[in-house]
């Protein structure tokens, strides 16, 4: 058994499923991980499933009927996970974004050194850790932060950051059906409300390397729930 989930997302990433699953499963901690897929038409799950032969006890999957967002992707698997009775859940990208090798430095930071969240920053103290992205995409992520620092002044320099370690009573105490924002706003919706309710966060610098695998999911729709959603989430504070 492990006290330690890793959630997945995922959509069409055939290319790289197998192999983030058996790099996670190489690394020095034990974790299990959590697929949550959204039908992907490309056999992503058939993939899972093949590898849940040769993993039975450390990999599960949770099969939705569409695709839905991020935000509830991640809802989702935070309830599967609570109710599993894991005391740490990570967040974590299918395409290699996100290297396996920093999932123990943000298990380190809750378990070890006092973090009730820790997250994989591309951006502390200002200094940019990106490889492989066009200028345009890295401003519009760096700035993005910015200004959701600014609004929010929440004390984080990688709002938008999707590599995430959470304590179980984290997540406890945020209400999950309240979590309004669904695309890649929702890490902004769920940092802001771990802030707000005065639990500790800590960001580890971390290099993120953009896929080579797959395709983004990253749209206008997207960055305009991000710029909107956050003023209407600073707004109406928490919810009851």
């Amino acid at each position: 058994m492990s006290d330690t989930l890793v959630i997945i997302p995922t959509f069409n990433e055939k290319e790289n499923i197998e192999a983030i699953i058996t790099t996670v499963f190489a690394q020095e901690k034990n974790f299990h991980i959590l697929i949550v897929d959204d039908n992907s038409p490309d056999g992503t799950a058939a993939i899972v499933e093949k590898q849940m032969l040769q993993f039975p006890t450390q990999l599960f999957i949770e099969k939705r009927m569409g695709k839905t967002g991020l935000g509830t992707a991640y809802i989702h698997g935070f309830k599967w996970a609570l109710s599993k009775k894991y005391e740490y859940i990570i967040e974590m990208d299918a395409d290699f974004s996100h290297n396996p090798k920093d999932l123990v430095r943000l298990y380190n930071s809750c378990k070890n050194e006092g973090s009730d969240v820790s997250i994989g920053s591309r951006y502390v103290n200002n200094q940019v850790n990106v490889v492989n992205w066009d200028i345009k995409r890295l401003l519009l992520s760096y700035f993005a932060s910015k200004y959701v620092r600014f609004i929010t002044r929440i004390p984080v320099y990688d709002t938008t950051a999707g590599f995430v370690c959470w304590k179980r009573s984290v997540l406890e105490t945020v209400n999950l059906d309240k979590v309004k924002l669904v695309g890649y706003a929702f890490q902004i919706e769920m940092k802001y409300k771990a802030w707000k309710h005065k639990f500790n966060i800590k960001e580890v610098s971390v290099v993120f390397t953009d896929r080579d695998l797959g395709t983004s999911k990253m749209n206008r729709n997207i960055v305009s729930e991000a710029l909107f959603g956050v003023i209407k989430m600073t707004l109406k504070g928490l919810p009851k």
